[in-house]
């Protein structure tokens, strides 16, 4: 299966699927949200400007992606002196739900950016949550992140064919540790089990709140396979503490030594994009001040050496490019949710 720019192309051919575990999180998504914290500013100009106070909302528990991004942002901006005080406040829950719903009820603040990308798309979709990123103000798309999917050192799967063939021979057999129900790891893994012949419905998936957990879980024996985004496991792939068996990009990144599924015939890539969104109410004034900061950042040496570090794929879009990006991906992925049975 692959998840490729056009919504359509992933539609034909699909068989039938059973729902993926989703472990109650309609019913965990809907209590969290109600409890969720509200901070609402009234008038477009609420809030005092990001160039004062810049608070940056990271949805997920620290230590995962969101989260390097998001302190990476406030590292830029704290030694450029481009903003006078920084905030990083984590706010997991549901697949990154919470800080959204949070987010949502700052109306006007121009103050605040909050961290985004494939992992919410697929969360809301698995969750039925009540808001999604139509509800917010896109500011820039900052990069694409790539998945691993990982094997302890001593594993008895030693490469991706042996994976496949323990999912088709006891898919409940194979206990997968990642992000949140219908995040970007949730997906990969699905499709991939979808395109290797066995039944989605079967996947034994453990979902953590930060990659931090998620190597954890399989360092100390309790997850049989890991997926996350390269950068999250690249210390573990070096240290040979883990195994990498295939990495969802479309080619083969510089840099990343690891065959992607597609080299290994086996049709699936897809792409994590990490991006920054506001709350809803702005004005034009505070969108562009947002806009120009994310581009400053941007436009540093700090910023494209994190990006090569991380193994991150430079795809910086702002403006109503990246609004029109938001509104296709925001429908490519609830398709693809929907085909593996997460809705």
């Amino acid at each position: 299966m692959t998840a490729s720019p056009s919504p359509s192309s992933t539609s034909s051919g699909r068989r039938a699927m059973r729902p993926l575990v989703r472990a109650g999180a309609i019913a965990a998504t809907v209590a969290l949200v109600g409890v969720a914290v509200v901070d609402v500013v009234t008038g477009a100009e609420g809030g005092a400007g990001p160039r004062d106070r810049l608070n940056i909302t990271v949805p997920a528990a620290p230590g995962g992606g969101w989260d390097s991004v998001g302190r990476e942002i406030q590292s830029v901006v704290d030694d450029k002196g481009y903003v006078n005080t920084t905030e990083v406040l984590n706010v997991p829950g549901a697949g990154g739900s919470i800080g959204l719903a949070r987010v949502v009820n700052q109306v006007g603040r121009g103050d605040t950016l909050m961290m985004t990308g494939t992992v919410m798309m697929g969360s809301i979709v698995a969750t039925g949550a009540p808001n999604d990123l139509t509800d917010v103000t896109p500011i820039a798309r900052l990069a694409n992140d790539y998945g691993v999917v990982v094997v302890p050192a001593d594993s008895p799967i030693k490469n991706l064919a042996d994976l496949l063939d323990r999912w088709r021979a006891d898919p409940r057999s194979v206990a997968v540790g990642g992000g949140s129900v219908g995040g970007t790891d949730h997906l990969l893994a699905g499709m991939l089990m979808d395109e290797a012949g066995a039944d989605p419905g079967g996947l034994n998936y453990i979902p953590y709140a930060g990659g931090g957990e998620a190597v954890a879980g399989l360092l100390n024996g309790s997850l049989d396979v890991g997926v996350s985004g390269y950068d999250e496991f690249s210390a573990q792939i070096e240290s040979g503490e883990v195994r990498a068996l295939g990495l969802s990009a479309a080619e083969p990144v510089d840099g990343i030594d690891v065959p992607t599924f597609r080299q290994q015939n086996v049709d699936v890539e897809l792409a994590n994009w990490r991006g920054v969104v506001a709350p809803p109410g702005l004005s034009e004034k505070q969108r562009t001040e947002l806009e120009n900061l994310l581009e400053q950042v941007h436009g540093t040496e700090q910023w494209q050496n994190t990006l090569e570090t991380q193994e991150w794929e430079d795809t910086f879009l702002t403006g109503e490019p990246f609004e029109r990006f938001v509104e296709r991906e925001t429908a490519r992925i609830t398709e693809i949710s929907e085909e593996l049975g997460l809705a």
